[in-house]
């Protein structure tokens, strides 16, 4: 169904069904009802705080012995949080954090080149992101600072990190 077709239909229904509608919705999809739960109570800083809890088990688990370290855990909840809409700089707060946790694991660890070049792509990911959010400003330190950190821990792609950091 288009958007054009779906306004059309919404424009057909009266008040109570609309209203109707959007109750049976909720009761029927977990994401629309996500979705409500935030609207109507935002707690964004618990969101961020489990999530930072979540990541962080995925790089140092306290339950089992060996670390998964998927990034894929990292942009599930980034990806979350641009769906519900969560603000900007807590976004960049969690981008951050996952590259933090993956230099901390990196010192530890002996990683797989596939490490290295998807923590590029977080890095790259978090620097789209804050530009165009317009807080790239807030960020800028912090920004140079893990390209200094993959600097001195050298890395195999530490050069592309410090190329992104001069192209912004």
């Amino acid at each position: 169904m288009s958007k054009r077709a779906l306004k059309a239909y919404t424009d057909q229904l009266d008040r109570s069904a609309l209203r109707e509608q959007i109750h049976d919705l909720y009761e029927r999809f977990p994401e629309v009802k996500t979705y409500y739960n935030f609207i109507f109570n935002p707690k964004e800083d618990k969101l961020l705080a489990e999530a930072m809890a979540r990541i962080s088990e995925e790089y140092f688990p306290k339950k089992r012995r060996r670390a998964r370290a998927r990034r894929s855990v990292a942009h599930k909840y980034l990806k979350h949080f641009k769906t519900l809409g969560v603000d900007p700089s807590l976004q960049a707060e969690l981008m951050a954090f996952n590259l933090d946790i993956g230099l901390r694991f990196e010192k530890v660890r002996n990683c797989p080149e596939a490490f290295y070049k998807s923590m590029y792509r977080s890095y790259r990911e978090w620097g789209a992101h804050l530009i165009h959010s317009g807080i790239y400003r807030d960020y800028r330190e912090k920004y140079a600072q893990i390209a200094d950190e993959v600097a001195q821990a050298d890395w195999p792609n530490k050069d592309s990190f410090q190329d992104f950091l001069e192209q912004l």
